[in-house]
C-alpha cells in the first residue's frame, strides 16, 4: 500500500503536523527536523498528495492552458514549451481544448469546476474579451499571442501583428513584386485583420501595385491550399502574403499542383516560422514570431499574478524578424 503522512511521522518520530509542513511551500520547519522527515519519507517510498495538500493551501498550481487551434502545428510547439515552463515553477498545466468554441462563459464554468489557480489564453484568434471573462470572474489570466492594444484590459504577451504586416509588404516591394495578394487566416480573427491592415497599409504607399486579398477558413494546410487552388485557376499574383506558415505551405502545394513554380512564377512569405518551415522540402522564406520568447514571459506574468492578482494590466510586445529561405525571388542586386 501506498505510504501516508501518518506512516512517515512514525517513523521519522514527529507530528504529522511537522511532516505536512516540510512539504509545503513556505512553512516554517528546522532543518533538522526538515532531514528526519525527507529522510523517512525516502525510505518509505512517500510523496505528497498534490490534490490533498491544495485543501491545505488553498491553492491547486493548476493552470489552465487554453489552445483553440489544434490543427495548426505551430501550437503543438505552443504546447509543448508551455507545458514544459509551467511546470518547472511547480505549476500543474491543465489542458483545454476550445476548437471551434465561442461562448467564453462556458469556459470559465469548466475551469472553475477544476478550481485553477490561473488562466492562459494561448490564441492570436480570439478577442480580448474573452480573456476578460476569465478576469472578470477572478481568476489570473494571461492572454499569450493576444492582440496589441494600447490598454488592454488583461496581460497580453505577444507580437504587433500589424508591423508584421508591414513588414511582409516591405520584402515584396524590395524585390519588385508588382502584383501582390494578402492570403488571410479567417477575418474574424484578430491576427488576420492587424495583418492585413499593416499589409495594405504600407503598400499603399506604391499606388502602382496592383493588390488583391482573400481570406481561408482557419489557419490549416487544407483551408490553405483550398483557397489558392481557387485563386490559381483565376490567375494568381506574382506574390503572397499568407499570414501563417501552415497557409503558406497549403498554398505553396496548390500552386505547384497548379502547374505554378515557387518562386520562379510566384512568390510566397509566411509567418510564424514554425519548425517544419525550415525543412528542406519546404524551405518556407517567413516572418519569425519568438514563440519561446512570448511564452517564457507569460509564464513569468502569470507567477507574478498568483502573488498579486490585482498587478496592473501590461502589454509585452517581442520584435519579429524575417527569414530568408528559398520561396522569394532574391532581391536585386543593389
Amino acid at each position: 500500500m501506498r505510504a501516508t503522512l501518518k506512516d512517515v511521522a512514525e517513523r521519522a518520530g514527529v507530528s504529522r503536523s511537522a511532516v505536512s509542513r516540510t512539504f509545503t511551500d513556505g512553512a516554517s520547519v528546522s532543518p533538522k527536523m526538515r532531514r528526519k522527515v525527507e529522510k523517512a519519507a525516502a525510505e518509505l517510498g512517500y510523496s505528497p498528495n498534490a490534490l490533498a495538500s491544495s485543501l491545505t493551501t488553498g491553492r491547486t498550481k493548476l493552470i489552465g492552458l487554453v489552445l483553440n487551434n489544434f490543427r495548426n502545428p505551430i501550437f503543438l510547439e505552443v504546447f509543448d514549451l508551455f507545458t514544459r515552463a509551467l511546470q518547472e515553477k511547480g505549476l500543474r498545466p491543465l489542458l483545454v481544448n476550445l476548437t471551434d468554441e465561442t461562448d467564453p462563459a462556458a469556459s470559465v464554468r469548466m475551469l472553475r469546476q477544476y478550481s485553477v489557480d490561473g488562466v492562459v489564453v494561448a490564441s492570436s484568434t480570439l478577442p480580448e474579451a474573452f480573456a476578460k471573462a476569465f478576469k472578470d470572474a477572478g481568476v489570473p489570466v494571461v492572454h499569450s499571442f493576444g492582440r496589441n492594444l494600447s490598454s488592454p484590459q488583461v496581460h497580453v504577451v505577444g507580437i504587433d501583428n500589424v508591423e508584421c504586416g508591414r513588414m511582409a509588404a516591405r520584402e515584396l516591394m524590395a524585390r519588385n513584386y508588382r502584383k501582390v495578394g494578402f492570403l488571410g487566416g479567417p477575418e474574424a480573427a484578430t491576427s488576420t485583420q492587424d495583418r492585413y491592415s499593416g499589409f495594405m497599409s504600407e503598400l499603399s504607399k506604391d499606388p502602382a501595385i496592383a493588390v488583391t486579398y482573400s481570406f481561408a477558413d482557419d489557419y490549416t494546410f487544407d483551408s490553405g491550399r483550398r483557397e489558392m487552388l481557387r485563386l490559381a485557376n483565376a490567375g494568381p499574383a506574382e506574390a503572397y502574403f499568407c499570414g501563417d506558415d501552415v497557409l503558406s505551405i497549403g498554398a505553396i502545394s496548390a500552386l505547384r499542383d497548379s502547374g505554378f513554380a515557387v518562386p520562379e512564377d510566384v512568390g510566397v512569405i509566411g509567418l510564424n516560422d514554425m519548425e517544419i518551415s525550415g525543412w528542406s522540402n519546404v524551405d518556407l522564406t517567413t516572418i519569425r514570431q519568438p514563440v519561446r520568447q512570448i511564452i517564457g514571459s507569460s509564464v513569468e506574468l502569470m507567477v507574478a499574478m498568483l502573488d498579486d492578482p490585482d498587478r496592473y494590466p501590461e502589454a509585452r510586445l517581442f520584435p519579429c524578424t524575417v527569414v530568408e529561405r528559398g520561396t522569394l525571388r532574391p532581391m536585386p542586386d543593389a
